[in-house]
């Protein structure tokens, strides 16, 4: 397995991770359970653990794909750029997850401030997390592109016709 490879294993999981984390979360609240809560508070950390390997093949990933001429460098950059401040929303996040994790397990006064904090925050990781999973899919399926930024519309119009 390449870098390009390994991207494509490990990039969904940091966009879907906190999807979970978020309505578990919310479930918490509903249900008032302090048990829930710190669950989802795990599974926000799990979320910022497996950013690490989706962000770091990103750059080997690139360099495979530049090789391949299939698509304007613009898309790559602009994927990059996003996945940096997703990346680091997505470490934030976790961070601030445990210590809202510490705060629960130890029954702190200020355990339910740092869930809302994480709930409010989770809303900010997902929408760069959805910006940086279209731009990464804009760079090889044109399909997805919207018309002003469709320049490279008919490199692959001849493959991959099933």
């Amino acid at each position: 397995m390449n870098d390009a490879h390994l991207h494509l294993v490990f990039n969904h999981l940091p966009i879907i991770i906190p999807m979970i984390g978020l309505l578990i979360l919310i479930g918490g609240f509903i249900t008032r359970s302090a048990v829930v809560k710190r669950t989802a508070l795990l599974i926000f950390i799990l979320g910022a653990i497996f950013t690490i390997p989706a962000f770091s093949t990103g750059e080997g990933a690139e360099e495979i794909v530049e090789e391949l001429t299939v698509t304007d460098h613009s898309f790559i950059h602009e994927h990059e750029e996003l996945a940096e401040t997703f990346a680091l929303l997505s470490y934030g996040l976790g961070f601030i997850s445990l210590i809202g994790l510490w705060a629960n397990y130890t029954k702190k006064s200020f355990s339910n401030l740092i869930a809302i904090i994480v709930l409010a925050g989770s809303f900010v990781v997902l929408f760069f997390a959805q910006k940086t999973g279209t731009s990464g899919g804009e760079i090889r399926h044109t399909e997805i592109r919207n018309a002003t930024n469709n320049t490279n519309s008919n490199v692959n119009s001849d493959s991959d016709e099933d």
